[in-house]
């Protein structure tokens, strides 16, 4: 494929406004581009008009998986753009626009790496799936519901093309993200006593839990620190009212020192603990991630890192994320490696101006087709 084709695969996506919402127009233009050869093609609808893609090429042999994610995070404050977020622009050897880094370039050079080995009218030695999942910015349902569906059972292994800067990720922490409800009686605010303070009770949460989560000092010898925000919190109707509904949310990002079915525990013991003393509150989770395990010796990492070195001239190191991915989702559909390996920088990712080097960019296509051919004959 010319590089000015590969190119606007890119800024044709970059230009689709799937800011949590919308994937099903990347899927309707991702099927076009398959559609002319004889490959499977499955579309889920997670919901209306938001569709997970499924693209599975060849038809015997290993079984390589390449995750993308559709959606990107919304564009902020226009004003602090330099160009439109969904008018890619290119400019001093950078593809601007919003989800350049995070991950449109990685979602892009995977299908060009794909459709160039389609081309090369050579036998495949084996087979690449597709997965491009909704959602994945605000919770990873799409890798969810193609890991319940089976998309990812049969996988041999899996490259997640979130921006790394061509170093190999091999782990990354958990996340929880967890909502807490509180319910009162709304009176007079002048007759307090008559009624129930629905935000009294979440500030005594946030507190418990808060002293609680900064107990938690161990490190990971690869993961780092434990770490909790409360980062919302909201009530009442006005102010010469008594609540009577509030609500607070929370982030937490997690290690194997301190894994999510522990802090599950804790948080609603927190919550029981209220209750008895006469709140009355509830918690729920969003789609919470556990760590992935440390990939760093399974072949598929080793030979990432080889050919890293070997198409762009480089050292790739083994690298830890705090931030989760789909992976979180797929490591839980079998015994297979999974590694996070992407063009993007990372630099800017949900930040104005976000971009993407091009030669960056048109490396990742290079390097995602070599990868898939020594994978098929590393298991053949």
């Amino acid at each position: 494929m010319e590089e000015a084709q590969a190119i606007k695969i890119l800024t044709d996506l970059l230009a689709i406004n799937s800011a949590n919402d919308h994937e099903g127009l990347i899927a309707d233009y991702i099927t076009v581009l398959f559609s002319e050869y004889s490959v499977e093609i499955h579309r889920l609808s997670y919901s209306s008009g938001r569709d997970n893609l499924v693209v599975t090429i060849g038809d015997h042999g290993p079984l390589l998986g390449f995750s993308g994610h559709e959606d990107v995070v919304a564009a902020g404050n226009l004003t602090n753009w330099q160009t439109e977020p969904f008018t890619p622009t290119l400019k001093d050897g950078k593809v601007f626009g919003r989800g350049a880094s995070d991950m449109k370039s990685g979602l892009a050079a995977m299908i060009v790496a794909m459709l160039n080995l389609l081309d090369s009218k050579k036998e495949l030695l084996g087979r690449i799936r597709l997965l491009a999942s909704v959602g994945e910015e605000t919770g990873e349902y799409g890798a969810a519901q193609l890991t319940k569906e089976g998309y990812a059972s049969d996988l041999d292994g899996l490259v997640i093309g979130e921006p790394s800067n061509f170093d190999v990720r091999v782990t990354h922490k958990g996340v929880i993200d967890y909502y807490v409800y509180s319910k009162g009686i709304c009176v007079h605010s002048s007759t307090p006593e008559k009624g129930q303070n629905a935000i009294m009770p979440l500030i005594e949460f946030a507190q418990a839990a808060q002293q609680l989560m900064d107990s938690h000092q161990k490190k990971d010898p690869v993961l780092g620190s434990f770490t909790h925000v409360v980062s919302q919190i909201q009530g009442g109707s006005q102010i010469n009212s008594v609540p009577d509904s509030a609500w607070l949310s929370g982030n937490i990002r997690t290690t194997p020192v301190y894994p999510n079915e522990q802090i599950y525990t804790e948080l609603e013991q927190i919550v029981a603990d209220l209750n008895k003393k006469g709140a009355r509150l509830k918690i729920r989770y969003s789609f919470p991630e556990v760590t992935l395990p440390d990939q760093s010796q399974t072949k598929l990492a080793k030979m990432a890192q080889k050919v890293v070195e070997q198409e762009i001239g480089r050292p790739s190191e083994f690298v830890a994320g705090t931030a989760a991915t789909d992976a979180s989702e797929y490591i839980q559909a079998g015994d297979f490696p999974i590694i996070i390996l992407g063009p993007g920088a990372g630099t800017t990712d949900h930040e104005p101006n976000e971009y993407i080097e091009v030669n960056a960019y048109l490396d990742g296509c290079r390097l995602y087709q070599e990868l898939a051919r020594q994978f098929w004959n590393s298991l053949d």
